[in-house]
């Protein structure tokens, strides 16, 4: 048990090492979560420890609090030792010559400006305390729990997305927001000491009220007015769908064309949730269909080629029509092949076609590498939509209607075939499932949503390019569906969120995105693998009375 905690202590200290030799503590360093007391380079640190600490406390085979505490407080003990090693080092050698990151400046932000055996002390007494806390938290029962981890994790959150969330109450056009961000924010670097608290409470009432002691109370009040259920069903559903319509005047542009991107990788994600998460296809190939629809409305609209003189409204019926009729072409040669097999083929589809665009052969009709440009704007009586904010409209529409396709498709019978192969094939055919049916439905129902969104990435960029098609766009969509929980519909949005937009918000550490995106990814694959927002129990399993229908 001692020695899995020095472990996992020792695995802490390493990668808070890394962050120190990377850069990434001293290029945090720059902002304040909280202002003038934690910053994000700090704040990054207590999360490491704090996550690692989580770890160790669990792994106690003794579920005494004294022993969960412990162990904790090993964990702490050994990161600050680490950490502190390489601040003594650094003293007396120069790692500068070999490690560029090992600066007079990060031993300071690591000894909180103090003299060095002061500031070490504090630094090693700091990381047990950050790794007591787990332990401490871990012996409350588990709604009080999630309302402090929550809560405490929120008011990082809130920190690192001040940029996000000061321009939404700035750009709000009243006196009394703009005070409040004044507040909440000052000096423009960091939460204020009343914000940190505002979020805390804020955040920790939310769960305490639907996932904590408080959800008895609400459930009371839900039973209460059950007479009027449809009412208690239908006003969050208004509420969010007006949310969404005044979003944008909350926001400066740069955050619209934020929204609108996350908006286009939802529908692409829809799309291949029913390949993946509904019928068990894996498809490496999908960023094909979304090339089709956005060249088809190329072709239809712009000018350059000069064959067909559409407008938006005309050509998106052929893109997905084109982006439909290509999912059924793939999927009739690979209907016999499962798993790792299938994912070759589709991705070799995938980069055929990529590479069909680029040949020269269809130069003379989609311009090789050059691509397709000059693709107009939609237009809706006499309204031109352009501008990020029009078009964040546009694309909340194309979300809507995705969605309510998918929510229909999930309670219908196809839907239920498709779980019926995903779940085991031969038990499907032998139950009367149209094998053969079921899978070229589902892979023209995704085609369909990726041609979709396609022609509207199209217009949006006013200009298609092969380049914009690579691989890696498949692979952001299928990570997004594995972050958010496959075959659930809202972890759909949930990933989008995640994986698309959280990169983007942090733009400013350009350098480091990637790599916190690969450490994001692993974390969440670690502690829940089933997504962020899994698929409820027993939603994915097939009733015998669902079997007998198929018969």
């Amino acid at each position: 048990m001692q020695t899995t905690a020095v472990k996992i202590g020792g695995i802490c200290g390493l990668s808070g090492l890394l962050a120190c030799l990377l850069g990434i503590v001293e290029s945090f360093n720059r902002k304040f979560i909280i202002h003038e007391i934690v910053t994000m380079g700090q704040g990054l640190l207590l999360v490491i420890v704090f996550f690692f600490g989580y770890l160790a406390a669990k792994s106690a085979k003794d579920s005494r609090r004294i022993a969960l505490c412990l162990n904790g407080v090993r964990c702490g003990a050994v990161y600050g030792a680490v950490l502190g090693t390489l601040v003594l080092t650094g003293q007396h050698i120069n790692l500068r010559c070999v490690l560029i990151n090992a600066s007079p400046n990060l031993y300071d932000i690591l000894l909180f400006s103090l003299e060095p055996y002061t500031g070490l002390t504090v630094l090693i007494l700091a990381c047990v305390v950050a790794g007591l806390v787990p332990g401490i938290i871990l012996t409350l029962g588990v709604g009080w729990q999630r309302i402090i981890v929550r809560g405490f994790f929120g008011v990082m959150l809130a920190g690192v997305l001040q940029d996000l969330l000061r321009p939404m109450l700035l750009n709000g056009h009243l006196v009394i927001l703009t005070q409040f961000s004044e507040i909440l924010f000052p000096a423009n670097n960091g939460l204020s000491i009343p914000a940190a608290f505002f979020f805390l409470i804020l955040i920790s009432g939310f769960q305490w009220v639907f996932d904590g002691p408080g959800d008895r109370m609400v459930r009371t009040v839900h039973h209460a007015l059950a007479g009027s259920s449809a009412t208690v069903k239908t006003v969050p559903g208004i509420v969010l769908i007006l949310t969404l319509l005044l979003l944008p005047q909350f926001m400066n542009l740069y955050m619209c064309e934020v929204l609108t991107t996350i908006g286009l990788y939802v529908i692409l994600g829809l799309g291949l949730n029913i390949v993946v998460g509904y019928a068990g296809l894996l498809d490496l190939g999908y960023v094909a269909f979304f090339a089709i629809g956005a060249y088809t409305m190329a072709i239809l609209t712009s000018p350059e080629p000069g064959f067909f003189h559409l407008n938006f409204w005309q050509a998106i019926p052929f893109a997905v029509f084109l982006g439909i009729t290509a999912g059924i072409l793939l999927g009739i040669p690979v209907l016999n092949m499962q798993g790792d097999y299938l994912a070759i083929v589709t991705l070799g589809f995938g980069e055929i076609l990529r590479i069909l665009f680029l040949s020269d052969i269809l130069k003379p009709y989609l311009n090789g590498a050059h691509g397709i440009g000059h693709i107009p704007s939609p237009v809706l009586g006499g309204w031109v939509i352009d501008e990020p904010r029009d078009l964040y409209y546009l694309i909340l529409a194309g979300c809507l209607i995705a969605v309510t396709i998918t929510h229909r498709l999930d309670h219908s019978r196809i839907a239920r075939a498709w779980k019926a192969i995903r779940e085991d094939e031969e038990v499907a055919q032998a139950m009367g499932i149209d094998i053969v049916s079921a899978k070229l439905q589902a892979f023209a129902v995704g085609a369909g949503f990726s041609a979709f969104s396609g022609a509207i990435f199209a217009v949006k960029i006013g200009s298609v390019f092969p380049v914009s098609f690579t691989l890696a766009v498949s692979i952001n969509i299928m990570c997004l569906i594995l972050v958010g929980g496959i075959g659930s519909m809202g972890g759909v949005f949930m990933g989008a969120l995640i994986m698309i937009g959280l990169p983007e918000i942090l733009r400013e550490f350009a350098e480091f995105r990637q790599f916190f995106y690969g450490i994001l990814l692993v974390t969440i694959m670690i502690l829940k693998p089933d997504g962020l927002w899994p698929v409820k129990s027993g939603a994915g399993n097939i009733t015998r009375a669902d079997n007998r229908r198929h018969g």
